[in-house]
């Protein structure tokens, strides 16, 4: 209860803030000091690591320059913590960045140039429609065991294409209603064999491979154990592993202890055994404020910096510990959507009432919130000059983005027009009105203990109440959001992002196919008849099918192009702005290489310190 106080006492003060400030610029001392920092930081990379065979071994060889072995970094995460970690059952950022802490793909991305890249596979070769992943040879799980092809096939083969935990993999592998088949050529051979070229294929081998002996026993057991399995009250010393750094404690609400894995396959230049950190711990710092508090008492070594923290912080760095890096626009994507659903549930009643479905249904309607929202404002206020609007679902730094997509100023009487087309006008009040007279009242969610999202929140309910909506704006907590987002769709609107990549659109097939698992705006539990589908659900089943299976970049680009055309004429999802992301790291960090694509910790294994 004090939480809700806490939380509802910040948004009552932020509110009064914004009436007095809403829509006034940044002061130009500190626009100016903002616009020094919107350059990106540019970094030499060093080569990138290659297979070294050493008495039989087919190590993995950085070319980072060597360092010091030992020390601990500690790090932070939002919220309450992972959900789990078990790598296939993750349907959180957090759960599935503690994940990729323990367990490796067959391959993984270039942080420069955003090319897949052997990890480990040693290699591979595609003949016709067949992949031949070459697997490294003697390296082990954390517990000996060696590393196989069988344990490749069965993650494959009786994980994902299994349809246990999260289905958001299987159901981007289907090619022309198919899954693809493997085959075990030998012991460190297999081989991938797709019904017909599927251009994100590739990509999709950097999903964890499990260990076969350990997870063999969760699975045979159903599906139900499988959801159970490497939990967060799961034993550390239960956890065999492939990557860096392995299990050492969790303390729910309070931090996650990962520490050196001997058995990993990494070396350096000088052929010891990576990583050179023995331990890498993330502080649960539950929200932005404890965290810069944190940063600042020096108990974490790396924060992410929020609009006018930014200027302070880059103000103070030449006598500080810390380096300021800017690594360019946000991966992931902001936004608010809302719920299309107009299916009843088991018990025969409507998941969102008539009277929002008509409203919500309406282009019209969605035009006029869309025109109503103020990014320059959330721009200016929020992220304190460092962002940008965005109006695509592709984020800013995507290859594929859709640059034709220009966006809008905010517009209060277009706003106003769109409304008066489909019959909604404001009584003497000044109260918003349907044609059949109903007040225009719904709630808007979002995840609470972000403060951006909770600021970004009070704007977006002060913008639509310009327009006589009224706006239950509800902060609650996230696994109660994500309850409601995919399971009970008992929703009317909701704030959010998810992280993408700007390397691959089909990484999204689970948001925009009519069928996924993330179809926020129009969420199916079970699959009805295909003519369920919206004309423009139509549309964009058709383009992320045939997207997938064309290998020629430039029409590749051009289907996508559509899809966020198509998203941006539809609006089912309106999308906000995109931060800058400026990180500040403490300089005894070495062999730091900020990314665009993976951003500055994605090489742990590489990273020492200078004590």
């Amino acid at each position: 209860m004090k939480r809700v106080i806490y939380i509802s006492l910040i948004l009552l003060v932020f509110l009064l803030f914004l009436k007095a400030c809403i829509r006034k610029d940044v002061p130009e001392q500190e626009t100016a000091n903002n616009q020094n920092l919107n350059q990106k930081t540019e970094f030499e990379f060093p080569q990138k690591a290659k297979t070294v065979t050493i008495n039989g071994t087919d190590y993995l060889q950085s070319q980072a320059p060597t360092g010091k072995f030992g020390g601990e970094v500690i790090l932070s995460i939002f919220g309450e913590g992972p959900k789990t970690f078990n790598p296939f059952t993750s349907k959180d950022a957090t759960s599935s960045q503690m994940a990729g802490m323990m367990f490796d793909g067959l391959f993984t991305t270039d942080a420069k140039t955003g090319e897949v890249i052997p990890k480990l596979a040693k290699k591979y070769e595609l003949k016709g429609n067949d992949y031949y992943i070459y697997l490294r040879k003697g390296i082990q799980w954390s517990d000996g065991n060696p590393i196989t092809a069988d344990d490749v096939i069965f993650t494959w083969k009786n994980i994902i294409f299994a349809g246990l935990g999260n289905t958001s993999l299987r159901d981007s592998c289907i090619i022309d209603g198919k899954l693809p088949l493997i085959t075990k050529i030998d012991d460190y051979t297999v081989k991938f064999s797709l019904p017909r070229p599927f251009a994100p294929f590739l990509r999709q081998l950097s999903a964890e491979v499990a260990p076969k002996h350990i997870f063999e026993p969760a699975v045979k057991q159903g599906a139900k154990y499988f959801d159970g399995f490497y939990s967060t009250t799961t034993p550390p010393e239960k956890f065999v592993t492939s990557g860096a750094f392995k299990l050492k404690e969790y303390k729910p609400a309070q931090r996650v202890v990962f520490v050196r894995n001997p058995n990993y396959y990494e070396i350096n230049t000088k052929n010891e055994k990576l990583p050179y950190l023995n331990k890498v711990v993330y502080l649960i710092v539950g929200d932005a404020n404890n965290e810069i508090l944190k940063f600042e008492a020096k108990e974490i070594d790396v924060i992410s910096l929020k609009g006018s923290n930014v200027a302070r912080y880059k103000q103070k760095e030449p006598n500080a510990d810390y380096k300021i890096y800017n690594i360019g626009p946000d991966t992931g994507t902001m936004f608010i959507v809302l719920n299309l659903n107009n299916r009843k549930n088991s018990e025969g009643k409507y998941y969102v009432q008539p009277e929002k479905q008509f409203w919500f249904k309406d282009k019209n309607f969605r035009y006029a919130i869309d025109y109503a929202i103020d990014r320059d404002n959330m721009v200016q206020n929020i992220a304190n000059g460092l962002a940008e609007p965005l109006f695509t679902a592709e984020s800013l730094n995507s290859i594929f983005l859709n640059k034709n997509i220009k966006g809008h100023k905010r517009d209060i009487d277009i706003s106003r027009e769109y409304l008066k087309q489909s019959g909604f006008s404001t009584n003497k009040n000044g109260k918003l009105i349907d044609k059949y007279g109903n007040n225009v009242e719904f709630d808007l969610y979002t995840n609470a203990g972000n403060i951006e999202r909770e600021s970004l929140g009070v704007m977006i309910k002060q913008d639509l109440e310009d327009l006589g909506m009224k706006i239950n704006f509800k902060p609650i907590e996230f696994n109660t959001l994500v309850n409601k987002m995919v399971n009970t769709l008992d929703w009317d609107m909701i704030l959010m992002g998810l992280t993408g990549s700007p390397l691959e659109p089909h990484n999204g097939k689970n948001v925009w196919n009519s069928y996924g698992s993330l179809h926020l705006f129009n969420q199916r539990l079970e699959k009805l008849s295909y003519d369920d589908r919206l004309d423009f659900e139509k549309q964009l089943d058709e383009i992320y099918d045939k997207a997938s299976l064309e290998t020629d970049f430039k029409a590749r680009k051009a289907l996508y192009d559509k899809y966020q055309q198509i998203i941006y004429d539809e609006k089912p999802i309106i999308y906000l702005y995109s931060p800058t992301r400026i990180i500040a790291v403490r300089k005894k960090l070495k062999n730091i290489y900020p990314s665009t694509l993976n951003g500055i910790m994605y090489n742990i294994e590489e990273i020492y310190l200078d004590k």
